[in-house]
């Protein structure tokens, strides 16, 4: 597996990597994963990493200019990797390790599965690193075509991701297919809620919303301040627990819009506590405005047993299909509308308390993810 990030840094793209690696290893694959070298080893998953770049720390989502030099590095790391491992396939991620992987099924003759998590350009214009109709938006535009085309097979982390190569990028159907994330719901299940909140210091007696994911705009952070100031106004506020980093922008205009003491900012929350920890809210919110990228944190929302307020969007309903509540797509008014409802109806939060629960254990189970990569991976060993 070519992981083009810093894993394991407790956030969704590392999840799906990490559970997916797991759910193989346990069907009887041999998985080996090269990366880079921030991040920390997961038990039971080798892990190879490139030369330490001190100067480079960087842990949160994002593009950046030092990736094109760290990339070198990790396609030399993987090819002295690969000619140790023998591996029959070669499972990259990203379109950074899909990229790699071009040139490393050449030179070692194996067939390439590239993981998609979502557009390369649609990210970049979301995170604010290019803009739509630019010179570099043009050449981003031109090199995710030329990944799409050249991998052997995608797998995408939503069905709407797999109908958009199908469709726009016109990559053969047959070559794709929705691999949709998972969660374990050994480890993800609903814990006592005094215990989560005594951990993190929670107001006693206070409602609270939770959020745990990467904190950026595309991921809905700056929304989910207007919605806490919204609430505010109507003084209809919860207490809002928000789990990620990088937090410091945030506190600074939570401050600014007069909610700072209506919210917990964590930072990074290990994924081993994360159960408790999530298990603390009385619901969960992901007010998460891309529309290209899976939405992993549901999941384990869903198995905490947390009712959840999310955007209408295709992505969010493959997910939770009926038992999700649905705002407008980037609308907090509506978004703080729908918090309302459900802080002031506790009989419907327990009865998707329950039917959030059962979803998750009935439809999103990682081992049966692993057991269609696998199927993947007999189809593309056979045609090599």
């Amino acid at each position: 597996m070519l992981a083009p990030t810093p894993y394991f840094a407790d956030r969704g793209c590392h999840v799906r990597i990490y559970e997916e690696a797991r759910a193989l290893i346990a069907l009887g694959h041999e998985v080996r994963i090269v990366t880079y070298h921030l991040g920390r080893d997961m038990e039971g998953i080798p892990t190879d990493r490139i030369p330490t770049v001190p100067w480079y720390k960087k842990l949160a989502a994002g593009p950046s200019w030092h990736k094109p030099y760290l990339d070198i590095l990790l396609f030399f790391t993987a090819f002295a990797t690969a000619r140790r491992f023998r591996p029959h396939v070669i499972h990259a991620h990203l379109h950074e390790g899909a990229f790699l992987g071009l040139f490393l099924k050449k030179l070692l003759r194996l067939p390439l599965l590239f993981d998609c998590q979502g557009s390369l350009t649609r990210e970049m214009i979301d995170h604010g690193f290019i803009r739509e109709g630019s010179l570099l938006f043009r050449f981003f535009r031109l090199l995710e075509g030329v990944i799409n085309r050249g991998a052997d097979f995608i797998v995408t982390s939503s069905r709407a991701g797999a109908a958009d190569l199908a469709g726009p990028w016109k990559v053969p159907a047959d070559r794709v297919r929705g691999i949709i994330d998972g969660v374990d719901t050994a480890a993800f299940r609903p814990f006592p809620r005094q215990v989560g909140r005594e951990l993190l210091g929670l107001p006693a007696g206070a409602q609270i919303v939770v959020f745990l994911g990467v904190l950026n705009r595309y991921q809905g952070i700056d929304l989910l301040l207007e919605v806490a100031a919204i609430m505010h106004r109507r003084g209809t506020a919860p207490h809002f627990l928000v789990m990620g980093f990088p937090e410091e922008r945030y506190r600074a205009r939570a401050e600014e819009l007069g909610v700072r003491h209506l919210m917990t900012f964590t930072g990074r929350i290990d994924y081993d506590k994360a159960p408790h920890c999530l298990s603390a809210g009385d619901i969960a919110v992901s007010p998460k405005i891309s529309l290209t990228e899976a939405n992993g944190k549901l999941f384990n929302y869903m198995a905490c047993g947390l009712p959840t307020v999310v955007f209408d969007n295709p992505i969010n309903r493959e997910i939770m299909g009926d038992t999700g509540i649905y705002a407008r797509q980037g609308d907090p008014e509506d978004f703080a509308l729908r918090i309302e409802q459900l802080l002031q109806d506790p009989g419907r939060r327990g009865e998707l308390s329950r039917l959030v629960r059962e979803k998750a254990e009935r439809d999103h189970s990682w081992r049966a993810r692993g057991e269609e990569l696998a199927g993947i991976y007999r189809q593309l060993k056979e045609s090599v």
